[in-house]
């Protein structure tokens, strides 16, 4: 699992590059560290992102991983991701 977090966290600032303020990439986190959000609801509504169904099921390993946390560990992980998203290096974009 740390594995899976070290790597979204490594895409994070290609993904705020992309000029679009990071707003997609903020609903698909926001919607990943959800506890009421089923591993189902997670792939329907991140559906138009999925290419195949190798992607559906890493997902859903992603999804479960979160859902495996505790409140306190999730709250601290919104904390780091608004870090990242209000840093310097992604408010230019």
């Amino acid at each position: 699992m740390k594995l899976v977090v070290v790597l979204m966290l490594s895409a994070l600032p290609l993904s705020c590059y992309g000029g679009s303020g990071c707003t997609s990439l903020e609903d698909v986190i926001s919607k990943s560290i959800d506890p009421t959000e089923s591993k189902t609801q997670y792939i329907e509504d991140l559906q138009q992102l999925i290419p195949r169904e190798f992607t559906a099921n890493a997902l859903k390993k992603i999804k479960q991983c979160f859902l495996d946390l505790n409140n306190e560990t999730l709250s601290n992980f919104r904390v780091m991701m608004d870090a990242i998203f209000n840093s310097r290096q992604c408010a230019s974009y």
